[in-house]
């Protein structure tokens, strides 16, 4: 099988107990880890309720992106779990009984392989299997969206299973770093207008602080190493050109 190669990925939280406060979220954390492993960065972060129409719409939007997503939560057996009927209207096709995934849930519960059980392995039409190692009741994909359960010690180590199956590392990136002391975004806009504009390529950010020092804005640049290390050097040029000060490698 060959490997596509990635640069971002998405990740949609579903549940209302995320929403409502009742659990605190560690998918983030865990997909995050992921994508320094696969040089990839996080597109987007959605959290979304166990609603089927907001379920649909989202999921619909994610499938027209160009990166692979991770859905974590709501592909249960209980009334809320509605991820894998929004997942198949999201994709425009049926739901039926995944033959592969119903044989791994007969092996695994025998005679505990009950009719609600096995409503967790209806996916929609086409899907393909993601191996669960920790219970064995799989999740799916289908689109380019990945359906995972909403426990992270499953859901983590699935997501490395698709990446290693599927995806391979992006190319390496270079990240580097600039605080500007006494310095307000809305005097430099100009300046980073111009200069984004001639490093489209790259990645910049601006990210203003108020310490007990005075305002400060920290200007951050990625890409490929050679043309990330090109541009901040020029970016000192200007700053240096309209007597800005900065102080290098900040956080």
């Amino acid at each position: 099988m060959t490997r596509e190669a990635i640069d971002k990925v998405g990740l949609i939280i579903v549940g209302d107990e995320i929403l409502n406060g009742r659990r605190q979220d560690k998918h983030f954390h865990c997909t995050m880890d992921l994508c320094g492993e696969w040089n990839a960065g996080l597109a987007y972060t959605l959290v979304l309720p166990d609603d089927m129409d907001v379920l649909v719409t989202h999921f619909k939007w994610a499938m027209a992106q160009p990166c692979p997503f991770f859905s974590c939560g709501g592909i249960g057996s209980t009334p809320d779990d509605v991820t894998r009927q929004a997942a198949a209207a999201a994709a425009g096709v049926g739901l039926e009984e995944h033959a592969e995934a119903r044989r791994i849930l007969i092996e695994r519960y025998g005679d505990e392989a009950t009719e609600p059980r096995l409503r967790m392995v209806t996916f929609p039409v086409g899907s393909t299997l993601v191996p669960n190692p920790v219970n064995q009741v799989p999740g799916f994909g289908i689109a380019n969206g990945y359906f995972l359960p909403g426990f992270p010690s499953m859901a983590a180590p699935m997501m490395r299973w698709i990446l290693e199956t599927y995806y391979e590392p992006g190319a390496e990136r270079a990240r580097f770093t600039m605080a500007l002391p006494n310095a307000r975004e809305a005097d430099l806009t100009d300046l980073m207008e111009t200069f984004v504009a001639d490093y489209s390529d790259l990645t910049f950010s601006s990210l203003p602080q108020h310490t007990d020092a005075g305002p400060r804005v920290i200007l951050s640049i990625s890409g490929l190493p050679e043309a990330a290390e090109s541009a901040y050097a020029d970016l000192k040029q200007r700053l240096n050109e309209v007597a800005v000060t900065f102080e290098e490698n900040a956080s």
